[in-house]
Parts: structure tokens; sequence; C-alpha cells
């Protein structure tokens, strides 16, 4: 419980330069890798979205750009959503503070769910896909964009000084948080060192997972398919 109060305060906190950061540190890329997260999971008219850990709508409105109509967005953060809100009328009357672990939704009410940054920050991962796996309807699909370390040593060298050093240095001077971008790095390389996304979903139920690295491994996109 004390990681959901820290992970609520924090994204409360730096809600309002939240998206200015995203796009700042990491040159935009975040936008590209949301597109290609979209694409590799062929949404259509016919998905029904449930964007949990959806912040500001990014993932949310990236799918209504894709045809996408039915979207709800979930999120611990009040403010997050508070943004979201302002953003776009897509979250009107659309939008539900929560968390992953207990989803107010009734069985296999959606065909798609997508996480973008936000699995890292779940306090109970197997709990939330196993709320995922219930909410799903048959063939439904879960998407989550998440950060990873680069396999190869080069670029993860220059990767981890970026993210160690410079990136909190930054985050720390437009935040004014420093709490909330020291979490960062320590949050993806936690991540990194524990997390199986496949034997996750797996447990869950999900019978297919394919993972996608992105640009150099910085990225990684995992689908797994209920079926």
């Amino acid at each position: 419980m004390e990681k959901k109060k820290q992970v609520k305060r924090i994204f409360d906190s730096i809600a309002y330069r939240y998206d200015l950061l995203n796009h700042l540190l990491s040159a935009g890329i975040d936008i590209y890798w949301r597109k290609k997260a979209l694409k590799l999971c062929g949404v259509d008219g016919n998905t029904v979205l449930l964007d949990v850990a959806c912040g500001t709508g990014d993932f949310a409105i990236e799918a209504e750009k894709s045809g996408v109509s039915k979207i709800i967005g979930a999120d611990l953060s009040i403010n997050m959503l508070k943004i979201f809100n302002k953003k776009s009328v897509l979250s009107n009357g659309r939008i539900t503070q929560c968390v992953a672990e207990s989803l107010p939704f009734k069985n296999e009410t959606f065909s798609l769910i997508t996480v973008a940054f936000g699995v890292r920050n779940f306090f109970n991962i197997q709990e939330s896909f196993n709320n995922f796996f219930r909410v799903l309807s048959e063939n439904g699909k879960v998407v989550v964009l998440e950060f990873r370390l680069p396999r190869n040593f080069i670029i993860k060298k220059i990767y981890l000084t970026y993210f160690n050093n410079i990136l909190p240095a930054l985050g720390r001077f437009i935040s004014k948080d420093k709490e909330a971008y020291n979490y960062l790095p320590e949050s993806v390389n936690d991540f990194d060192r524990k997390i199986d996304l496949k034997k996750l979903f797996l447990s869950a139920g999900f019978k297919k997972v394919l993972i996608k690295p992105l640009t150099f491994g910085i990225a990684h996109v995992t689908i797994a398919e209920k079926q």
C-alpha cells in the first residue's frame, strides 16, 4: 500500500508538467512508440478500449485518431485525469479514478486494454493482469508499452548515463519535484531486474504473448492475447 500512496503523490504533483516532460525528455519518441503499439495490436472501429494508467490521455487520444470510438480511461491520479479532461472531449463521462488491481467493470467488457509506462507503478502486477483477463472479452488483447534496459552494452551505457543523471536533473528542474524524477530511473531499473511480463501474463491465463523491442530496446511493446 505504501507504493500506491507514493505513486499517487508523485503523479498528482507532476501532472501539470507531465506532457511537457514526457515529450522533452524522450525527444518526442514516446509519440512514435504509442502509434507503433496501436498499429501492432490492430485497433479499428470495433475496438472497445480500456486505457489503464491513462494519465493525461495521450494513448487514448492516439487510439481515437486510429479509429477507436469506444474508450474508457482509468488512472489513480485525479490530477492526471483532470488534465485529460481539459485536453480532450474524449474523456467526458469516460474516465474513472481506480487502480489496475481493482477495476470497477463487468466481466468481458473490453476487447483491448492499453497501458503506457504504467505497469511498473502497479503495486501488484499479477493481480492487475488477473483483473485484465477478467474484463477482457474472448480474443481480447492487452498492450503494454514500458521502458526496459537496452541489451547492447554501448547503447545501455549511454542510456543509463542519460537516464540516471541527466534525466532526473532536468525533471527535477522543470517539475520542482525531487522524488518524482529519482523514482523514474529507480523504478525502471528495478522493473527490468525483477519483472518477467510474459510469465505474469501466462500465469493470469493469457495464451499468447508477443514482445517487440523498440528504439534499440529502450522500450518494449508486450501484447498478450486472451483465447
